[in-house]
């Protein structure tokens, strides 16, 4: 495990966030920062998009009549 130094403003940011979505503030920056690498190489992908692909690649959703196409995510 390594050390990232970031911006206060940004750690004020992520500890509010983190608050909200009942995360720790490692777990809710590792989430932006999966979510920021994902987005940059899926630009045609929404947010909401890659958190379903990512749901349905962990087995979470259920969903069986998705676009095997549309769930591979670059990584």
């Amino acid at each position: 495990m390594g050390l990232v130094k970031i911006d206060e403003a940004l750690h004020e940011q992520i500890r509010a966030a983190s608050a909200v979505m009942c995360r720790s503030i490692n777990a809710q920056a590792e989430f932006w920062m999966k979510i920021g690498r994902l987005a940059e190489a899926n630009p045609t992908l929404s947010f909401n998009d890659i958190v379903r692909q990512q749901l349905a690649a962990a087995g979470e959703n259920g969903d069986d009549d998705r676009d095997d196409d549309d769930s591979r995510l670059v990584a």
